[in-house]
This record gives C-alpha cells, sequence and structure tokens, in this order.
C-alpha cells in the first residue's frame, strides 16, 4: 500500500536522499556534538553554582525527584545496574536504529525527522556552552546524591569517572548537564515510534522508551529533573524551526543549482570559435594575394599545389575566369 502524506508532514522530497551522503551529514553532525561538549567546558565554580541553583528551584517547588529514585537505585543493584547500561548505551544505540528504519521504511518523513533531530542537537550545544552545569552525582556528598555509575563500574566497561569507557573519562565534558539530550532524543525516538510505527509493541515503546529515560538519567544522578525538562523543551523548539531549516536548506540548493547553468552559459561557444570552424562555414580568401584558404590558418601560395590536387582547366594557381596567360602575377605567360 503506498504512503500517503498526513497533515503537517513534508512534502516528498524532490531529490532522493541517498545512504552515501545521509551517512556523513549524520556523522558530522555527532562529530559536532561530541566536539561542542569538549570545547563547552565551563569553569568548574560557575558549573557548580549553576547546579546547586537548579537544585534550590526544585526543592523550592518540590519537584526534587532525583533524591528519592537516586537512592533507590542506590540501594537496590538490580535497578541500579540496568540502569547504569541503559544511560550508557540505548542513547547511542536507538537513535540511529530509528533513523535507519525511518530512511528505509518511512523515507517520505526521513529528512523531517532528521531535520529535526539535528536541529534540537545544535540547540542543546548551545545551552551546553552557555549554561555548564554541573551533573547531582559531582555535587559534594552533602547533598544527598551517589555517582551509581562510579558505584557499579565494575558490572560495565565505563570508568568511575563518567560514562565513558575506562580511560576515556577525561575525553568527555562532565558539566554539559542542561539540557538533558537523553531525554530529548528519546523523545524524539518516542514520536517517530508512534507516528509512523504501525504495532501496538511500537506504539507502548514510544510511551514507555523517553520515560523510563527520563527516570534513570535522574536515578543515576546524571541529571536533574529540570534538565529533562529543557530537554523536552529543545526538542519543542528544534521542532517548530525545522520546517525553516528544511526551506532554507532547498532554497540554497535551488540557487547553487541555478548557478551551473549560468555558469555554463558564459563560456563561449567553441565551435563559434574556432578558425577551423569559420573556415569551414564560410568560404574565406587570403586578404593579400586571393588565393583559397583550403585549412585553418592555412593558404596556399601562387602556384603551389596541394599534393593530389586536380588542376583546373585554367591551369594551377589560376582563378576561374582569368586569362591563361595570366596566372596571377601580372606577367604574360610567354614570359615566364
Amino acid at each position: 500500500m503506498p504512503q500517503t502524506e498526513t497533515p503537517g508532514t513534508e512534502a516528498a522530497p524532490r531529490i532522493r536522499l541517498r545512504w552515501w551522503t545521509e551517512l556523513p551529514l549524520i556523522l558530522l553532525v555527532y562529530a559536532c556534538y561530541s566536539a561542542g561538549r569538549l570545547l563547552a567546558r565551563g569553569d568548574v565554580t560557575t558549573a557548580v553554582d549553576h547546579g546547586l541553583a537548579i537544585l534550590r528551584v526544585e526543592k523550592l517547588l518540590h519537584i526534587n525527584a532525583e533524591h528519592p529514585l537516586n537512592r533507590l537505585f542506590t540501594h537496590e543493584a538490580w535497578l541500579g545496574v540496568p540502569a547504569d547500561f541503559w544511560y550508557a548505551s540505548l542513547h547511542y544505540l536507538v537513535t540511529p536504529v530509528i533513523l535507519v528504519w525511518l530512511f528505509r521504511s518511512r523515507s517520505l518523513h526521513y529528512r523531517a525527522a532528521r531535520t529535526w533531530l539535528m536541529t534540537s542537537t545544535f540547540i542543546g550545544l548551545i545551552g551546553f556552552t552557555l549554561l555548564p552545569t554541573c551533573p547531582p552525582r559531582l555535587l559534594s556528598a552533602e547533598h544527598g546524591f551517589v555517582d551509581t555509575m562510579a558505584q557499579y563500574s565494575s558490572w560495565g566497561w565505563w570508568g568511575g569517572e563518567a560514562s565513558a569507557p575506562r580511560g576515556l573519562g577525561g575525553m568527555t565534558n562532565q558539566y554539559a548537564a542542561m539540557p538533558s539530550l537523553h531525554v530529548g532524543w528519546s523523545l524524539w525516538c518516542g514520536v517517530m515510534l508512534w507516528r509512523h510505527g504501525r504495532t501496538r509493541t511500537a506504539r507502548t515503546a514510544a510511551v514507555l522508551y523517553p520515560l523510563l529515560t527520563t527516570i534513570v538519567v535522574m536515578g543515576t544522578a546524571n541529571h536533574y529533573f529540570l534538565d529533562a525538562v529543557a530537554g523536552a523543551a529543545v526538542m519543542g523548539v528544534g521542532l517548530l524551526l525545522a520546517p525553516l531549516v528544511m526551506r532554507t536548506a532547498d532554497r540554497l540548493r535551488t540557487a547553487s543549482a541555478a548557478r551551473v547553468p549560468s555558469l555554463a552559459a558564459r563560456i563561449p561557444d567553441r565551435a563559434a570559435a574556432s578558425p577551423a570552424a569559420s573556415v569551414a562555414t564560410s568560404p574565406a580568401t587570403s586578404p593579400d594575394t586571393g588565393a583559397p584558404i583550403v585549412s585553418g590558418g592555412c593558404q596556399t601560395s601562387t602556384g603551389e599545389r596541394i599534393p593530389r590536387q586536380r588542376e583546373s582547366r585554367f591551369g594551377a594557381g589560376t582563378e576561374p575566369g582569368a586569362s591563361p596567360s595570366d596566372a596571377g602575377d601580372g606577367a604574360p605567360a610567354a614570359a615566364r
């Protein structure tokens, strides 16, 4: 059954997207995401101040859900260990799988979905740069948080200092907590599964995956509740900006395509500019002797014959209508 577009979705792209162009684009965005987290390393004191400010606001509003969740994950290893695996793995596995699924099976919706994800990711990088935030797990013990990634590090491949593989903790930005793109990306995955999945299992996963991810990031003390809210807000802004980004990309592509014919039009016609072509299209004579030009740039001198050229009845080197006694040099034949 052919796919039909629902209201509010983009029209089918005029240029078919290819995996060998999409894959480098996705890798480029992910490289920018990773590099941006590294470059946005803020001052530790500033990051701690931001984290404590968020925690105070949450306590004031009684929405600091990360405290009870963190205590639960700390005391119950059967919850804490799977949660750490969830946090360290699914963020980097589920999102690419959903992208590939959309590209192969829901191609009409892929470009809009991919643009939404990328736009939101770049907005998140702006947040990391402007608001470096210390996550709960890095606050001093007096604030009541336990780093479950460090507590259960012997169970997984990550080290005690971060969710990165052992020995690579120094290559990550520990203070890129606001907004939570773990929550943002999981929300994107949930929306894609809900809108484009056709089974009850897909719809169930669409609800559970972002919900459980939100619980995991707070229970492992990697994010505050407001980090999760900010991650959802970033995805909302990205969704609003995605159509503008696509229209801008289309204009740039159209302008680039129009520039190619205009450059070709400026190149002079080689046939018209070639001396050989002008000779072939119109008979020409030498301005000095009146002898016919038999090839481009080459002229025959008086009395000269081209090999195997048939002599005319007027004699070699004479023009039709000229006197046989006059070969063109003004001297009578007898004198020659």
